[in-house]
């Protein structure tokens, strides 16, 4: 039995029928050429941008953390075939934070289940931007590795014109993706229709092992935009998603990924002296989330599990944006705001669900958040080689325990800080200086720009590392009281841009003054099992990219990424780094014909610290390197409409990420000590436009 609710979906065989006729367009009416293999470099410093609906290698992304992980300085650890979560430089939780068309994205599972790119289907979706480091106060508090933002471009009726757009991806182990977008727009508003339908079966290993991984997700968008004057426009987005995902990490399986969200925003120019734009939004969402131990398993007794069980967390938010562009001279410009928003968190469950149905159970609130910030940043253009971007924001944070008890629904003892509240005031800011620098002449020739910034963020512990499943206070059996976390970081680097070539280089340092930290280190540490506790660190690292045109038809990408980190309370590696990684791709194009190769070269990650880690995953041991090669193809067909292909995992090489969980027992599946990756996987992309 499954809880899905049924999916609006479409006939794939008749949608690829049509596909010759459909098309998905740039706003020039343009169709890139090309496969994704490194994903983006930077298009300005310390921002990286990129279209998801670029076919790219390995096979294109069903969710965003699937999308992510092909940005050089990115890990998603696995659970399934679906719903990884992302880490950046090692960093994980809301030290990243992931927005949807500015509107904070937040998942229900208190053990990261669904983490908020589940609920993020990249095809539906115009660009992401992906910001490195606190280098902006605008967009997120408390997002000190990286701010992610997905975003849908409104209707411009002087440069836009209406499109219909469909994409199907076929693949191994039974994988098919369909995406349509269509668009109907004027001088007074427009109208955009989105859908995405997912589906997988287990997927097997290099060494031939299946894994309890299947899936299948749908998600539907409308976008509505009415433009009184030239000046104005007012939009109201919904958007409905649902899906069910077999992991094979734990005990249960999703059955119910059920999220709604709605958008209200005003955005106005204006041609006073100071008033320049402004840009306000009202949002909502909720998400109601089901997990069991029977519908896409068979069921088998545990220690922990004797009967079929169900749990079902749900989370109501509400938030409240606005932003406002300002002249304060013709070298000066600012950008000032407030958001804020409130998060409710309930769940239910039972042990027995053949006694007991979850469903007639009252949900019970265990946690409320509330934050409201104040923010500004302030840009210096000082000459025209020379740029200062300066800001700051403060964040009042409340928190409220609900919770009565503490623990498992089998093993539940008193709450010693129920009904306490928690009231921060948090401070953020940053410093960036940009130059750029005289340009070359001859093969040297293009712009180069090199920056230094220095940046400051402040939050606290967030729903999973305070409430989360198993989750107990140094000394105490509650985390609530959990100190924020404040990050000191360095960021400097360069962007060079040439007629054949192209470098970027983005490197960090930082301090984490009482790191969040979470530990489930053996008993002969003396610590109790999950322990939320702060620790001072340090880490350090960065991202090189470098692209070269070989002659008119070869091109030569390449990307390194490497992070390092230590906790210095303990005297030990931080956990939960990614090692040395590179890729390097090779591509020949001719005409509409484009081929090419990507190599993954992963090296060992000796510097663990078995047990700790953050609300993702934990160390669990020292992991071998490994080489991962694949081949692609790209034909235009003709304008509008294309065809890629794809082989990842060539050689079908058994392997498994070091940031990655532990296999559960599942029922009629090997046992597997460590979640491998899929073997060789073949996949065919069709895109068109119209």
């Amino acid at each position: 039995m499954s809880l899905s609710m049924p999916a609006p979906r479409w006939t794939l065989s008749a949608l690829a029928a049509a596909l010759p006729l459909l098309a998905h367009a740039n706003a020039d009416g343009g169709m890139e050429e090309e496969i994704v293999v490194t994903a983006a470099r930077m298009a300005s410093p310390l921002e990286v941008v990129t279209d998801p609906r670029l076919p790219r290698q390995p096979l294109p992304a069903h969710d965003g953390a699937d999308y992510l992980k092909t940005v050089s300085g990115f890990s998603v650890i696995r659970k399934g075939g679906t719903d990884g979560d992302p880490l950046f430089r090692g960093m994980a939780g809301s030290r990243v934070a992931v927005l949807n068309e500015e509107a904070m994205l937040l998942g229900g599972c208190g053990n990261r289940m669904d983490p908020p790119t589940a609920y993020v289907f990249p095809q539906s979706y115009d660009r992401i931007r992906i910001l490195k480091g606190p280098q902006s106060v605008l967009w997120a508090p408390g997002a000190s590795s990286a701010t992610v933002r997905f975003e849908r471009d409104p209707f411009d009726p002087e440069t836009d014109r209406s499109t219909l757009a469909a994409g199907l991806t076929v693949g191994s182990w039974g994988r098919r993706d369909a995406a349509i977008d269509g668009l109907l727009g004027g001088q007074l508003g427009y109208l955009r229709v989105q859908g995405t339908d997912s589906e997988s079966d287990d997927y097997e290993s290099g060494a031939g092992t299946t894994v309890h991984s299947a899936y299948n997700r749908w998600n539907v968008n409308l976008m509505a935009g009415w433009r009184p004057d030239e000046a104005t426009l007012v939009e109201l987005s919904v958007a409905r998603s649902d899906g069910e995902a077999a992991y094979a990490d734990r005990a249960m399986d999703g059955v119910l990924f059920d999220r709604e969200s709605t958008s209200l925003r005003l955005r106005r120019s204006f041609t006073g002296p100071l008033l320049q734009a402004l840009d306000v939004q009202l949002a909502t969402g909720s998400v109601d989330h089901v997990m069991d131990n029977f519908s896409l398993r068979a069921f088998a007794p545990t220690a922990m599990m004797r009967n079929p069980s169900v749990s079902n967390p749900d989370r109501e938010t509400k938030a409240l944006r606005a932003l406002a562009d300002l002249a304060l001279g013709e070298q000066v410009s600012a950008r000032v705001g407030i958001d804020g928003h409130r998060d409710n968190h309930r769940v239910r469950g039972s042990m027995n669900a053949l006694m007991m149905d979850f469903e007639s159970r009252p949900r019970v609130g265990d946690a409320r958040l509330a934050q409201t910030g104040l923010f500004g940043e302030l840009t210096w253009q000082a000459s025209e080689q020379q740029r200062w971007v300066l800001g700051a924001r403060a964040d009042r944070w409340q928190a409220e325990d609900l919770r009565a008890t503490v623990g498992s629904m089998m093993m539940a003892r008193p709450n010693p800080t129920a009904g306490a509240h928690d009231d921060e005031v948090l401070l953020s800011a940053f410093a960036r200086l940009e130059r750029t620098l005289a340009s070359g002449a001859g093969y040297g020739a293009g712009e180069t720009q090199v920056f230094l910034g220095l940046g400051h963020s402040e939050r606290i512990a967030d729903y999973w590392e305070r409430f989360g499943t198993g989750r107990v206070g140094e000394g105490s059996a509650s985390a609530f009281f959990t100190d924020p976390e404040r990050t000191t970081q360095l960021d400097l680097g360069l962007r060079r841009e040439g007629p054949r070539a192209a470098l970027s280089v983005a490197l960090f340092a930082a301090q984490h003054k009482d790191y969040i930290l979470i530990d489930a280190r053996p008993e002969d540490r003396a610590l109790p099992a999950v322990v939320t506790r702060n620790v001072d660190a340090v880490s350090l690292g960065g991202e090189v990219d470098y692209t070269q045109r070989l002659g008119e038809a070869w091109q030569l990408t390449s990307t390194l990424a490497y992070s390092w980190g230590r906790n210095r309370t303990d005297g030990v590696a931080l956990a939960q780094m990614p090692p040395l990684e590179g890729r390097v791709a090779l591509s020949w194009r001719q005409g509409p014909v484009t081929l090419g190769g990507m190599v993954r070269l992963v090296a060992d990650q000796d510097r663990v610290d078995l047990g700790a880690g953050n609300i993702v995953g934990q160390d669990f041991g020292r992991t071998d390197g490994f080489a991962i090669a694949s081949l692609n193809g790209h034909w235009q067909l003709r304008e509008g409409t294309a065809v890629s292909l794809g082989v990842d995992n060539l050689f079908d090489t058994a392997y498994a990420e070091h940031l990655s969980r532990s296999g559960a027992d599942v029922t009629g599946f090997d046992p597997i000590a460590q979640l491998p990756e899929p073997g060789r996987t073949l996949w065919l992309k069709l895109d068109a436009r119209l």
